[in-house]
């Protein structure tokens, strides 16, 4: 180490060290790739330069409107271009990015509205509504309204369009690239199903870290064409808009997420990779046999949102897909582990192959550790037995909540990011969760995973999806009620499905009462457990 010790004139400067920025993927692919296609929607097609172009436009009119590095700008976008172009032109001008979710009611958005400080909110036609109501709530500053006028929409006549505003921007726009790559490049607010949502601050280093693990993670190769089936307001579309134009691939926009939508984008534009919850996967599934299409290459699937059932997966993958479980937070830009596919596995066939499939993984490359802690904040024995809350750290974890330094620093306990996930851990080092905390069924003394219920549930051959919450009970104190859709045109009983849980799993894990019904679900497919909890206590 002694030729270490004087270290004189080796220091950064603008020739060894640029701060780390998913804009430069962009930059790149423009200059690379200028005339690939970069978006699809519909009849349109989007070249790179074309793409950049655009951004720039974004950026250099936000910037004029007054919109300054630090600044507040909101989306309230489906999966359409300018929520793509977004992700790129906002923090272009030095600003933040808030991509709100569509499905809030008004008086959340408008919450977030004004925690956030949004100065501008980008709005599609369809929530004009939701966003006026939300301004109405508001009692401090309100963002100006630009209105994104989509396919198959007329403009209402009340606001400047995003086209006009694009049109007062400047191509040629010089990038206000971050000149420390912990600045903020987005804040996204949580579901908020116990209290007001929080906002999540991301920074430019951790973006740009996230398309590099998922790059890896999924194995890819140059010119991917990516269909946006995860909302591009969830975890900014899991960083993966920001990934495509790394790799000179093709966003596939995908407004409304149905089986027909996704087969006819793979037969059409020939889509190589999508993530998507578990309700996506029987989305496919499920599918009517007028609305499949036939394809020809391997689509690549990263599902995460929930544990997959084992069934669910050995349903799916001869479709024509491979499934590579993830799974994260907002709080960690999306997907932070993957259940990396070992070469050792690839005799597993069937019911093994989907258990392993279904395991939850390990860190991604750019996260520098996933483990399970107890509740002395120690790593649990690695014996798939020990329960403990699943804990990471590393570049891929949030700067913190925006404005809330207590749940910060409860989040960062003890150097790590405490997830509110439980899980054990295998001997060698692949996570499998087991519940979140509060999922978790205490039925006289004894702990049952909700997830393993419906893993149970799911394999019978009428059931479409469940969810399992406890249940308060006089004697055992709780007991898990499941609540079930079944496939179109089959047919069960609730004795049915609890016989064939209880030919599966112990007595004391077995459902004691069924419920068939709609499930609540978030945008993202996820179940509203909190929803189905409290319907459990009226039964």
């Amino acid at each position: 180490m002694g030729w270490l010790a004087d270290e004189t004139g080796l220091e950064k400067c603008a020739a060894n060290y640029v701060p780390l920025t998913p804009l430069s993927h962009l930059r790149r692919a423009a200059d690379l790739f200028a005339n690939r296609t970069a978006l699809v929607w519909k009849s349109t097609r989007t070249s790179y330069a074309d793409y950049a172009a655009r951004v720039s436009q974004l950026a250099s009119a936000l910037a004029r409107r007054g919109i300054r590095p630090g600044d507040v700008v909101a989306t309230l976008l489906p999966n359409i271009p300018a929520q793509a172009e977004a992700h790129f032109g906002v923090p272009a001008c030095g600003a933040v990015l808030n991509t709100i979710n569509t499905r809030l009611d008004a008086d959340t958005v408008a919450y977030i509205f004004g925690h956030a400080g949004a100065k501008i909110v980008l709005c599609d036609t369809a929530f004009l509504a939701l966003a006026e109501e939300a301004i109405r709530r508001m009692e401090g500053p309100a963002p100006q309204i630009i209105e994104v006028v989509d396919h198959g929409f007329s403009a209402s006549g009340h606001y400047l369009t995003y086209e006009a505003l694009l049109d007062e921007g400047d191509p040629a726009f010089d990038w206000v690239l971050p000149q420390d790559d912990w600045e903020s490049i987005a804040i996204n607010y949580t579901s908020g199903t116990t209290g007001r949502p929080k906002g999540v601050v991301y920074h430019h280093r951790g973006a740009y870290l996230a398309t590099m693990a998922n790059v890896v993670g999924w194995r890819m190769q140059l010119f991917p064409v990516y269909l946006t089936i995860v909302p591009l307001f969830h975890c900014n579309g899991w960083c993966h808009t920001w990934m495509v134009p790394m790799m000179g691939g093709t966003v596939v926009c995908c407004r409304d997420i149905t089986a027909k939508a996704i087969y006819d984008s793979i037969a059409d534009e020939g889509v190589t990779h999508f993530g998507g919850a578990p309700i996506v996967l029987n989305t496919v599934i499920n599918a009517k046999d007028s609305d499949r299409r036939a394809f020809s290459h391997v689509v690549e699937v990263f599902t995460a949102g929930a544990p997959p059932p084992a069934a669910t997966l050995a349903a799916f993958e001869p479709l024509g897909f491979n499934v590579t479980q993830v799974y994260g937070l907002t709080e960690t830009y999306g997907p932070a582990t993957e259940c990396l596919w070992q070469p050792d596995w690839d005799g597993a066939v069937g019911e093994e192959r989907a258990a392993l499939k279904a395991r939850t993984g390990v860190a991604m490359a750019m996260l520098e550790g996933a483990e399970v802690h107890d509740t002395h904040l120690a790593p649990v024995p690695r014996d798939a037995a020990h329960l403990g809350e699943i804990a990471m750290r590393g570049n891929m974890v949030m700067k913190g909540y925006y404005k809330n330094p207590a749940a910060t620093e409860e989040a960062f306990k003890g150097g790590w990011f405490r997830s509110g996930d439980i899980a054990f851990q295998h001997p060698d080092g692949y996570l499998k969760i087991t519940d979140r905390a509060k999922d978790i069924i205490i039925s006289g003394g004894e702990n049952v995973s909700s997830v393993e219920v419906e893993g149970a549930l799911m394999r019978h051959s009428a059931v479409s999806l469940c969810a399992v919450v406890a249940k308060p009970d006089d004697k055992w104190g709780e007991v898990p009620c499941a609540f079930v859709e079944l496939k179109e045109g089959k047919t069960a009983t609730a004795e049915e499905l609890i016989a064939h849980c209880r030919s599966l799993l112990a007595g004391f894990k077995t459902p004691k009462l069924v419920v068939f019904a709609e499930l609540p679900k978030t945008s993202t497919g996820k179940i509203q457990k909190f929803e189905l909890r409290a319907a459990a206590k009226l039964l």
